[in-house]
């Protein structure tokens, strides 16, 4: 259950309302997970606060938690409503709520609300 978690959690990192997938592509950090309206606290739950997904042209897919790193597949929905992370054989879905060049929200019903900000890696 918790590897499901940790992958449910790293597939949130794609919103894209009014965006496409060129904005989505490069390095997000979750900054804030609410679920059931209650804000969660990411360092509690993933016994660090680096928390990021990282999104590739080739529709390549990393969630990065602390030291750990695992690979899936990314693909957005044609009218880029919905985010679908695939990892193994276990597609997750996200509705996109609000995504724009440097802040996303997603959604899940299973696993909550996640905001996320664009990283720059200098």
């Amino acid at each position: 259950m918790k590897k499901l978690l940790f992958a449910i959690v790293f597939l949130f990192g794609l919103s894209a309302s009014a965006q496409t997938s060129k904005e989505l592509i490069g390095k997000w950090q979750l900054v804030k997970w609410t679920k059931n309206g209650k804000e969660k606290s990411i360092e509690k739950r993933f016994k660090t606060n680096q928390v990021f997904q990282v999104f590739k042209e080739n529709g390549d897919f990393e969630s990065v938690i602390g030291e750990e790193s695992h690979k899936a597949k990314w693909k957005l929905s044609k009218d880029n409503t919905h985010l679908t992370i695939i990892s193994v054989i276990l597609p997750v879905e996200f509705t996109i709520n609000s995504f724009d060049s440097q802040n996303r929200v997603i959604t899940n019903p299973q696993v909550g609300t996640f905001e996320y900000k664009k990283i720059t890696d200098n």
